[in-house]
């Protein structure tokens, strides 16, 4: 089959194609016909293997797919690596079935974004109707659900934040109240500016270093810092407990691996955003569809943030 396969970690220049073995399906695994395949801003850690588990070579990369399995259903699945191909091995409790009117793409930003934003909002932030809502990088694939899911939750302000007018004008549309610049320097006060003038309750953090620093310092009373990326590679600035304690703030992490012993934790939100998508009440952003060649370029886009919404990668190109 063909496949993605690296030998050294680094960046995009280490991702070549390679004629792999077919993968073999043990025990409560399936074994997938890829027909689209995920490509994630975390696959850019894991490649240089910096994420948050540790990688070994060699290696396929990729964390998600869609295919069919031998008894011909269609199914989005997570993998432990290996999404990068023509076929894949992925755990039967991690397969999910496709609703028809949703896309592979769709799917695919389903399954991992839109989960993480569920998650994000329902599970770490726990967003009670009329609260402040930041969400960072809102033209991203989980940012560009997260805006939509805070509004059909009952957020009182979202207010976004993307690198460029186009995006911050994507994020207006997907429904948010307000979008302002995300350089990092004095936003703070374009955050609090953006609210009315009054600290935020929650803000969705994925960039790390001075945008966690000047999030955090954004937040109002009892406000709630859900992390769960570090985009700029940067290190944020420690926190001395004491002030969490002054203004009872929460800081809160979310890794979607976490999820993944508990199979509900995934299969039930996925439902929701699969029933949300079919009545058109939530629209996965699909922003570029590369070729399996072409796989060294997407990693490029993401880093370089040229990139909106979900991407993903065709096997057979």
């Amino acid at each position: 089959m063909r496949a993605i396969q690296i030998t050294e970690f680094g960046g995009p220049e280490v991702l070549h194609e390679a004629e792999l073995p077919d993968p073999v399906a043990g025990p409560g695994q399936l074994l997938v016909d890829v027909t689209t395949a995920g490509v994630n801003y975390a696959d850019t850690h894991t490649v240089e293997n910096s994420y948050l588990s540790r990688s070994s070579l060699p290696m396929v990369p990729g964390a998600e797919v869609v295919g069919r399995t031998a008894d011909g259903r269609r199914v989005v699945a997570l993998t432990d690596g290996g999404g990068y191909a023509q076929k894949a091995v992925v755990q039967e409790e991690l397969a999910h079935e496709v609703p028809d009117g949703v896309s592979d793409a769709q799917a695919l930003a389903l399954v991992v974004q839109g989960v993480t934003a569920w998650h994000l909002l329902r599970t770490s932030a726990r967003l009670a109707a009329g609260e402040s809502v930041v969400v960072h990088a809102a033209a991203g694939g989980t940012g560009s659900l997260a805006v939509q899911l805070a509004r059909e939750y009952g957020a009182g302000r979202i207010i976004a934040t993307a690198s460029t007018k186009e995006k911050r004008d994507l994020a207006l549309e997907l429904g948010a109240d307000t979008a302002v610049d995300a350089d990092p320097e004095e936003l703070k006060d374009r955050l609090i500016e953006a609210n009315g003038g009054r600290k935020v309750d929650i803000v969705l953090e994925m960039v790390g270093g001075p945008t966690f620093d000047e999030s955090f310092d954004a937040l109002a009373r009892f406000g709630r810092l859900v992390t769960f990326g570090s985009a700029s590679r940067e290190r944020a600035k420690p926190v001395d407990p004491a002030r969490l304690m002054k203004g009872s703030k929460t800081i809160a992490g979310f890794w979607l691996a976490d999820c993944f012993k508990t199979p509900a934790l995934l299969a039930d939100p996925l439902k929701e955003l699969f029933d949300l998508a079919v009545a058109g009440k939530l629209r996965p952003v699909v922003g570029g569809d590369y070729a399996l060649s072409q796989i060294a370029t997407a990693h490029e886009d993401m880093r370089a943030r040229r990139t909106v919404g979900k991407l993903t990668l065709d096997p057979t190109r």
